[in-house]
């Protein structure tokens, strides 16, 4: 990779918004580490994950039109909130036992991820439990 290169994608993540939603900054981050690497070796996983957690605050994992349509999925399914003394918020590993997770439908594109219900919040998980993305 060329130090052009390089500049130019720096450049890039840095003009993105971040001051937008947080919510796909871990997620787009690691898409965006392993697209590098495979692209371009290590240098290439630094340069791709500040990429992908810019782009990643944009839309979120759902994405901003496909929000509205899931937190209405997640009303009819009717689960009930596991109530949790910590922070509700994207990183935050939910415990092991107590939490009930399911999966999200496939039209709904999130990959990789399921999701709960905390402190009458809903939230999407990884599969060790971790916060992705806490749906507003």
């Amino acid at each position: 990779m060329t130090m052009k290169t390089l500049l130019a994608a720096t450049a890039i993540a840095l003009s993105l918004p971040l001051a937008a939603q947080a919510q796909g900054l871990v997620r787009g981050a690691e898409r965006g580490a392993q697209d590098g690497r495979d692209a371009a070796g290590p240098l290439g996983a630094i340069v791709g994950g500040a990429v992908g957690a810019a782009t990643g605050t944009v839309g979120g994992i759902l994405g901003i039109d496909d929000r509205p349509r899931f937190r209405q999925y997640v009303d009819r399914e009717r689960h009930s909130s596991y109530a949790y003394d910590g922070d509700v918020r994207v990183g935050t590993v939910l415990p092991g036992s107590g939490v009930s997770y399911y999966d999200v439908p496939s039209e709904y594109n999130a990959r990789g991820s399921r999701y709960t219900i905390v402190n009458d919040r809903t939230v999407l998980v990884d599969r060790s439990g971790r916060i992705l993305e806490v749906i507003e």
